[in-house]
């Protein structure tokens, strides 16, 4: 990110832009929907019955179940979600992520066959990486928000890590979504989310959800409604080149504030799934890697 006037980076370390292949936000916009994902996000948002969260209450869905666009496969995939500080924050912001193995693999193959394998091959060939692996993904869905604090979800990693954060569904003239801090933390930037474009965030890369009411469920009577209900769903992306130097913080970093159900990953190196390597072999639908280790694998065998 430049600076308009002088062509000066805003934050060279911490803060990038990332172009993604043209029609990536379409592809993995259709994935989400396919899979109820969306479906989900709209009854989260508006608090239909059987979707209403406490401020930091955790709960697993079946998102496939809420469409008729899902296949077999999909109805078996289970997601978390969490309702992340809405009383702190006063906001609806609901996080839904992958909860079992079977919906981890079914995101990183959706996000690969999207194209976001180039995403990861500019980043990994910028910096000079040696590989990268992607620890975790989440959507990032709301309708409104007032209170979001300015943070770093990424740190002390050796600069090995990026939050890579693109939007799915925003709001058709709204103000920008997005605050980005300066690296000098003098200057705060609001930027608009753009459909085919990333933000990449790495080590202390500050950033905040700005303000935003474009429908609030305190203000209605809680029935469904005919007409489209105005929601913001993003997705965030944790990648990583991790390796003796950032692993114990990486693990750290992920056993934080969300639901870590793959916490398990980071017991040892190498990573039992890498997605792009210098070489260029490994993607997110065919990673590289150690693989699962022998004796869990022995385990979940004889159950």
């Amino acid at each position: 990110m430049t600076w308009a006037h002088n062509g000066k980076a805003l934050s060279p370390k911490y803060g990038y832009i990332v172009g993604l292949e043209r029609g990536f936000s379409d592809r993995f916009l259709a994935y989400s929907e396919e899979t109820g994902v969306i479906e989900l996000y709209r009854k989260l948002l508006t608090e239909q019955e059987g979707f209403r969260l406490k401020s930091d209450e955790f709960t697993t869905y079946k998102p496939g179940a809420l469409t008729n666009t899902s296949t077999t496969s999909d109805v078996e995939l289970d997601f978390f979600v969490y309702k992340y500080k809405a009383d702190n924050y006063r906001t609806n912001m609901h996080l839904v992520g992958p909860w079992n193995e079977a919906s981890r693999k079914s995101v990183n193959e959706a996000l690969g066959d999207a194209g976001f394998d180039l995403a990861m091959k500019g980043i990994g060939e910028r910096f000079g990486y040696d590989n990268i692996t992607c620890i975790h993904g989440s959507y990032i869905g709301v309708t409104h928000s007032d209170k979001a604090v300015m943070h770093s979800d990424i740190y002390a990693t050796n600069d090995k890590s990026w939050n890579i954060i693109f939007p799915l569904i925003t709001v058709e003239g709204t103000e920008p979504e997005l605050n980005i801090m300066a690296e000098d933390m003098n200057t705060v930037v609001g930027v608009h989310y753009l459909k085919d474009i990333a933000y990449a965030m790495g080590d202390f890369g500050f950033h905040q959800t700005r303000p935003s009411n474009y429908f609030d469920p305190s203000q209605s009577d809680g029935e469904e409604s005919s007409a489209p209900i105005p929601i913001r769903v993003v997705f965030g992306a944790y990648c990583s080149q991790v390796d003796e130097t950032n692993v114990a913080m990486l693990r750290h970093i992920y056993d934080g504030d969300d639901p870590a159900p793959f916490a398990d990953q980071f017991t040892e190196l190498p990573m039992r799934e890498v997605h792009w390597t210098k070489t260029g072999n490994a993607t997110l639908r065919h990673p590289e890697g150690s693989g699962l280790p022998e004796l869990i694998m022995t385990c979940e065998s004889e159950e």
